[in-house]
């Protein structure tokens, strides 16, 4: 029989049994939902099946995730769909990163995944990034960077710059040598699914299960990361919300992204400002799709999404404030 986390007093109600996902302190579960509806009791989980779930998350650049934390979006890009040229220069990098008290961690681009975005040579992206990395740890700001890139040359640059993560949209099927630089560095790596590549990714994507195809994908992707000898402990997933998919598998991958818990590895939700949001909530400008944004990263928070990549951080760290008080009790 497992054993199980002893319950913190502090939090809500919780039901008899119940245990906390992934050492979460403020999300946890007393079964499990089969594919045919069957409820299964936690108690009689098979032992990897209850270890995926229920295991503590590993730190991510030394930040534990038994709470959700948020990505801070810094584009040091012309054209990113919602706030290309926002931050196209170091300085108003730096500005930027200065505005966003209470991220987690920093996530610097300096390649457009936007749908149609066409590819940034090397060159041209190393030199987007790494001044603003530089800048930011010249600063004196502590904060963790992510570098989001696919490219090898790339996060081999910002890794040496300041960096301490990467996030990599093709989940290394972009450019072969960057698992091996992530491996060499030994820094956590997101791997996220998507179709394709941006300037192709929706022509019409097509799936016969979104939520299986997209998990068993990363898994797919977990074991060739693992094979190149990245510690698994270093790796979170990424269902890539909006990377190849149409606005009903977006909806279809949020309402399960429990699911893949299953992974048994830290998840990441990037859903800010995206068309999605505009369509069903209206926002025509991505900056006016905060409040759908910050919405779906409290839906995010509550099925124990570990971190969530967001450009609104004052807003959505505020939302989970208000969101943990509620779950915790002051008289405990």
């Amino acid at each position: 029989m497992p054993a199980y986390p002893t319950p913190d007093p502090r939090l809500g109600p919780r039901p008899a049994g119940a245990v906390a996902l992934a050492g979460s302190r403020y999300v946890w579960f007393d079964a499990v939902i089969g594919a045919q509806g069957q409820r299964q009791p936690v108690s009689g989980l098979p032992e990897p099946t209850h270890k995926a779930l229920v295991h503590p998350a590993a730190q991510l650049c030394g930040i534990a995730l038994d709470q959700p934390r948020i990505m801070g979006i810094v584009n040091v890009t012309p054209d990113s769909f919602s706030d290309g040229g926002d931050a196209a220069t170091v300085a108003t990098a730096l500005a930027r990163v200065r505005e966003m008290i209470g991220a987690d961690i920093l996530d610097i681009g300096g390649e457009s995944t936007r749908p149609g975005a066409e590819p940034v040579p090397v060159t041209a992206e190393i030199a987007r990034v790494v001044p603003v990395i530089r800048a930011i740890r010249e600063a004196g700001i502590t904060t963790p960077i992510s570098i989001d890139t696919r490219k090898a040359e790339v996060a081999r640059a910002a890794l040496e710059a300041g960096a301490a993560m990467v996030n990599d949209v093709s989940a290394l099927r972009h450019d072969p040598d960057l698992a091996q630089v992530v491996a060499e560095a030994g820094v956590p790596l997101c791997l996220m699914h998507s179709l394709g590549d941006p300037t192709t990714m929706q022509n019409d994507p097509q799936y016969a299960d979104v939520v299986t195809e997209v998990r068993d994908h990363l898994a797919e992707r977990v074991d060739f990361a693992l094979s190149a000898g990245i510690a698994r402990d270093r790796l979170v997933v990424d269902p890539g919300i909006g990377f190849g998919k149409t606005l009903d598998h977006n909806m279809a991958l949020l309402r399960n992204i429990a699911d893949f818990h299953g992974l048994g590895l830290p998840l990441l939700l990037g859903v800010s400002r995206k068309r999605f949001i505009g369509t069903i909530g209206g926002g025509e400008n991505p900056k006016d799709r905060m409040p759908g944004s910050v919405a779906l990263a409290l839906h995010g928070a509550a099925m124990g999404v570990q971190i969530l990549r967001v450009h609104d951080v004052a807003q959505t760290r505020q939302a989970l404030a208000l969101w943990q008080a509620l779950w915790t009790k002051d008289d405990a």
